[in-house]
Parts: structure tokens; C-alpha cells; sequence
């Protein structure tokens, strides 16, 4: 039997921040997805899953704080992105998966160095880098891509 047989269905929501700075150049707060999350090493925005039951504008707050360490000031729901693939996924099964992501454009206190909160998390560095920087031949994902692209309509500054 052919592995695609078999293939897995996953829809995921989250509530990511679009948290912008600026100093010599304007600068974008990402996270890096650690070898427990999947694609380990990839570049992502601070940010994650929607808990059963929690509300996404309380979700952003919680998953910001947990992998830069900083608190949200003002958040501002900005846009929704998705991704839909079937590929192989965790474990190397196929999967089926819809990401659904939130977009919130965030200020935070952007003098407090971000560190990573949460132990034993899916995110393993937070860090300001440079928006031309960015294209630097880093892996980012498609939503990380997505923001890139509409930078001046979603940033909160």
C-alpha cells in the first residue's frame, strides 16, 4: 500500500505577531522552530496555536510572551493567511495540512532583548533581524514569506 493511502488531515489555527522595529534599519522579530517542531531550523514569527477554548487576540499574547519573552502592549488583527500542502509530514507520513494563521500587528517594549520563555518548546531563538537581511538564503515559511511581501500594510509602527 502506497503511503498516500493513508494520508493524515490536519487544520491548525494560530495567532502570529507582526512586531517591526526600527534602529540603523527597519527590523522584524522571527523565531527559529527547534528540532521538536517541524520544519526544524526554519524561520517563523513569534507565534502559535490557538488553544480549544482561548480566544486568538488572548492567543497572540501568551505565544509572543512564551518565545521572545516580551509582552504584547497593543495588538491589531491585520490580515489572515493559509497554507494548504500534502506532503510528507511529521514522522515522514503524508499529510494533509491546513495552516491558518492570524496576523496581528504588535508593539512590544523593543529594548528588552527577546529570549525564548517556554522549555521544551517548539521555538528555540528569537531575535530583531534586518529586513534585508532576511533574504539572506534562511529557510522561512510561506507566512514569514507572506508578511515580507506586505511588510508596509502589516507592520504596527
Amino acid at each position: 500500500m502506497d503511503q498516500r493511502d493513508d494520508i493524515r488531515q490536519t487544520q491548525r489555527l494560530g495567532a502570529y505577531g507582526v512586531i517591526t522595529r526600527q534602529r540603523a534599519t527597519r527590523e522584524l522579530l522571527i523565531t527559529r522552530v527547534s528540532p521538536l517542531g517541524y520544519p526544524a531550523g526554519w524561520w517563523a514569527l513569534p507565534g502559535g496555536g490557538v488553544d480549544h477554548g482561548e480566544s486568538p487576540d488572548d492567543a497572540v499574547v501568551r505565544e509572543v510572551h512564551e518565545e521572545t519573552g516580551l509582552t504584547v502592549l497593543e495588538r491589531r488583527l491585520v490580515a489572515v493567511h493559509d497554507v494548504h500542502t500534502v506532503s510528507p509530514g511529521r514522522g515522514d507520513s503524508w499529510e494533509d495540512y491546513h495552516g491558518v494563521h492570524l496576523l496581528y500587528a504588535c508593539r512590544v517594549d523593543d529594548e528588552v532583548v527577546p529570549h525564548v520563555v517556554e522549555v521544551g518548546g517548539t521555538t528555540d531563538l528569537a531575535a530583531w533581524v534586518p529586513v534585508e537581511d532576511l533574504r539572506d538564503g534562511r529557510p522561512l515559511l510561506p507566512v514569514v514569506e507572506h508578511v515580507l511581501e506586505r511588510l508596509d500594510q502589516l507592520a504596527g509602527e
